[in-house]
């Protein structure tokens, strides 16, 4: 699989990367519709990721594939769980990308974070033109930049976004996660 090794395996290493791939993308896409209509990622979606990617990987590549799907899923929430504890963003956020981890692995899983992060600024910048709203935006980005580097308290920080929440232009995460990641498969000929 993509974070195993090929040597053991009785299955085509390209078309085991393909089908990977394409799963991920599947659950991916799934969970951007639903956050762009509900702004929310559900559990239902994000935990049969999470454990059939687990299945996945120890099924196929033994106690290496299991651990490095493990490892994926943590490192897919360690990236995003700074940001949901301090109000930045939903929990399904972060479960959606530690799902994309439990699938891909430590290097595939950064690039995807990666990815969506510079894909979600964009869209970010974007929506708040199309809303007339871009000064305010970047005025209030300046300032979210400013309490982070000196409030630096989590609880504090939640308690803040929390009050801006109704002001907010909210951006569903789920679909910058998924636009980064099937950008990134595409990019690197994982999808074709």
């Amino acid at each position: 699989m993509l974070w195993g090794t090929f040597e053991n395996s009785i299955v085509d290493p390209i078309l085991l990367v393909r089908v990977v791939s394409w799963i991920v993308c599947i659950f991916v896409a799934v969970a951007a519709i639903i956050d762009g209509l509900a702004l929310k990622v559900p559990n239902w979606l994000t935990f049969p990721m999470i454990v059939l990617g687990w299945i996945v990987g120890g099924t196929l590549f033994g106690w290496w594939g299991l651990a490095a799907s493990l490892l994926g899923t943590a490192i897919g929430l360690l990236l995003l769980l700074p940001l949901y504890a301090i109000g930045g963003m939903g929990a399904g956020d972060v479960k959606l990308l530690a799902g994309v981890g439990a699938w891909l692995g430590v290097q595939h899983t950064i690039w995807t974070f990666v990815y969506a992060v510079i894909i979600g600024a964009f869209l970010a910048i974007f929506l708040a033109a199309w809303k007339k709203r871009l000064h305010e935006f970047l005025f209030n980005m300046a300032g979210i930049a400013g309490e982070i580097a000196f409030i630096r308290d989590p609880v504090v920080l939640a308690h803040l976004a929390s009050e801006r929440k109704p002001r907010a232009i909210l951006l569903p995460y789920g679909i910058p996660i998924a636009l980064g990641c099937v950008t990134y498969l595409a990019c690197w000929g994982m999808l074709l």
